[in-house]
């Protein structure tokens, strides 16, 4: 994954780079559509990366949510008097989701002859979930001091439960958080709306000479305006959808659903606004 994200960044990266020395070269001298080009360039280079991101990070939060089973199961299978190998052969068909292919893979290293640490070692590096890690280093820990493992795993499931719990407790207080960023965005958005309905009319009104010095026509005013205010638009529905998944889902990269909605429903809001 890491390979792939490298190889992606960097191809994004050239073809982003040519983007912008052709927009320096031969656009510089409109100034909405060059800055236009620079943002809209610029989230291009952050996108890929953003979703591949949140791609990793939905993974992760559905391994860890099929975690608790799967803990649960060998918990019982060490109950009835199996040894941990003996518990992983058991329960390797059982479908835990999108932890079945690491359950399988765990219970194959095993047969091959893999060390019981070595073997778990691999299942939660290839996770790559921090919970997982901390949960399985405590039993490798178990497995190779001894001690009375049924009690360790079931307070390891106990353990990965109440997470998921408070989890879900904190998703729901932030709600009224999330709501808040929703609605200053949109707040944001009728004051630019405001201001490109209202103000902008008038300042178009005024003397062209006395307000900009130069000979820049009403109409290219307004339009330049109107540029302005789209990519503040856009940079606003960008940063505030990633605060927003950053305090619902402790996650930058959980924001990028939010960045996206916020910026499409922003700019076809302020593009339609235009024709009313």
């Amino acid at each position: 994954m890491e390979k792939r994200l490298l190889t992606i960044t960097m191809i994004n990266g050239i073809i982003v780079a040519l983007i912008i020395l052709f927009d320096f070269l031969f656009l510089r001298e409109i100034p909405g559509l060059f800055t236009s080009i620079i943002i809209v360039s610029a989230i291009m280079f952050i996108l890929p990366i953003a979703l591949i991101r949140y791609y990793e990070m939905i993974k992760v939060k559905s391994l860890e949510e099929h975690f608790p089973q799967f803990i649960r199961d060998l918990v019982e299978s060490v109950r009835a008097g199996m040894t941990l190998p003996q518990a992983l052969e058991s329960i390797s068909g059982n479908d835990y989701g999108n932890l079945s292919p690491f359950a399988k893979r765990l219970n194959a290293q095993l047969n091959w002859g893999i060390p019981f640490d070595q073997a778990f070692l691999k299942f939660s590096r290839s996770t790559k979930s921090k919970l997982i890690g901390r949960m399985t280093l405590t039993i490798i820990e178990s497995h190779r001091f001894g001690g009375n493992l049924t009690d360790i795993f079931e307070a390891i499931s106990s353990t990965s439960l109440e997470i998921e719990r408070l989890r879900e407790e904190r998703k729901l207080y932030i709600n009224s958080q999330l709501m808040t960023g929703y609605v200053i965005f949109f707040v944001f958005l009728i004051v630019i709306i405001g201001l490109q309905r209202f103000l902008i009319p008038t300042l178009t009104g005024i003397s062209e000479e006395a307000l900009t010095g130069d000979q820049l026509g009403a109409q290219d005013m307004a339009t330049e305006y109107r540029s302005i205010f789209r990519n503040l638009i856009i940079l606003q529905g960008l940063f505030a959808g990633l605060v927003i998944g950053k305090m619902s889902e402790g996650q930058i990269a959980g924001g990028i659903k939010h960045s996206l909605f916020l910026i499409i429903v922003g700019v076809l809001i302020f593009s339609v606004s235009g024709f009313i």
